[in-house]
């Protein structure tokens, strides 16, 4: 279902179904929680995991249908309106107890055009009233109404996939296959919804419009058509794949070109993968959120990468050369001598790739490793350095304590 493009197909299934309860959640669920729900009852109801049970697939496409409305802020906002004014009661039983069927001619009791008497009562509100239709309704003059024009092809809403790939991947780039699955375009009618051979036609019942009015005096009042249910079109021979909806849930397979560099949480955008359209109308696109698996030596902070290279105390204190690795290799790092622990040195152009073309730095934190055993050679070798090197590492603390014992 689309948003206010393709109301004249989805004004009579918004008033007749409740989203909320085909999800089980309250209707003031925030968009978080509608999402967990969806992918929860997905998951329960997929094809893939019931073959051959109809309930079970009719139940995933009714819970499909309810997340493609309300994970749509616009859509949500359109559907709640359109339940409170249509199922409400705000046209049926408020003035006379309801209204006559389409072109019946009946009293005038249910077929005034509700949105002239708020302009009439409201001083004017007749625009705000139109918003909240959802523009279901054109003005073309005073106190009538007609319906808008036949709508068109609608473009499928677009749709997500989560990708996790190897710190690797993620920094040199790849070419990964996602498996999906959910509605795509029939591949017998190609999103027509007629079976091969034959084609859709203009609704005879409302000229195309999606519409059926009713006028009496200077009041009009207009509906879906309930014929073509608002598509403007009738399918006298449905697809047999898709029983005319034009579109079936299959598994696809889709190749992603990963670039190099690409962070954990972020998105790719294919062109053309979403949801397929309504009415022939194209495919939404495919947002692919990367998740990266962290690396056994190499984190990330932005393009650059880091990494953390123990030193001996010798090493430390001489200095020495050390052979560090890189995503594309190793690099020598010399470490002057008097590094402290925990010192970190750049090195340019050897971490993750930018959006320009470059490449980040590769930060390396020295730290020095103590031994937890000595041998008794060396501990007499540290014992002489220490009686040789009685410098003090700790001033500032060794003066506080004695101005405290003063």
């Amino acid at each position: 279902m689309g948003g206010s493009g393709d109301h004249a197909l989805s004004t009579k299934d918004w008033i007749e179904k409740d989203f909320y309860k085909e999800l089980g959640v309250s209707k003031g669920a925030s968009a978080a929680e509608i999402k967990k729900r969806y992918r929860k009852l997905a998951q329960q109801f997929h094809p893939d995991k019931n073959p051959g049970n109809a309930q079970a697939e009719q139940r995933f496409k009714d819970v499909s249908e309810a997340y493609d409305v309300l994970s749509d802020d616009a859509k949500r906002k359109e559907y709640d309106e359109a339940r409170a004014l249509f199922a409400g009661g705000a046209y049926r039983g408020g003035f006379g107890g309801g209204y006559p069927p389409p072109n019946s001619g009946g009293g005038s009791a249910g077929t005034f055009d509700m949105s002239d008497l708020f302009a009439q009562a409201g001083g004017g509100n007749s625009a705000n009233f139109d918003d909240l239709l959802g523009g279901l309704f054109s003005q073309t003059g005073a106190g009538r109404r007609t319906t808008r024009a036949p709508q068109g092809p609608t473009r499928g809403r677009d749709t997500e996939a989560d990708l996790t790939l190897s710190f690797d991947d993620a920094i040199n780039g790849a070419q990964v296959s996602v498996q999906l699955s959910g509605p795509a375009t029939c591949q017998t009618c190609h999103g027509s919804g007629a079976k091969p051979g034959t084609a859709p036609h203009q609704c005879p019942a409302c000229s195309g419009t999606g519409f059926i009015s009713s006028n009496q005096g200077a009041f009009g009042f207009s509906e879906p058509c309930r014929q073509c249910q608002g598509s403007g079109q009738i399918i006298d021979t449905p697809c047999p794949t898709c029983g005319g909806t034009g579109a079936t849930t299959q598994t696809r397979t889709i190749t992603v070109r990963v670039p190099a560099g690409v962070s954990d949480g972020a998105k790719l955008r294919i062109a053309g993968k979403g949801a397929p359209g309504v009415r022939g109308g194209p495919a939404g696109d495919l947002n692919v959120v990367v998740h990266v698996k962290p690396h056994e030596l190499f984190g990330r902070t932005g393009d650059d990468l880091t990494i953390t290279v123990p030193v001996t105390f010798a090493e430390a204190a001489l200095g020495t050369s050390l052979r560090v690795p890189t995503p594309d290799g190793t690099v020598l790092l010399k470490v002057p001598g008097g590094t402290p622990s925990g010192r970190t040195m750049r090195v340019r152009g050897r971490g993750a790739a930018t959006r320009g073309g470059g490449k980040g730095d590769l930060l390396v934190t020295v730290t020095v490793a103590v031994p937890a055993r000595l041998s008794s050679e060396a501990k007499a070798a540290l014992e002489a350095f220490a009686a040789a090197q009685p410098d003090d590492p700790r001033p500032e603390i060794t003066a506080a304590l004695a101005a405290k014992v003063t």
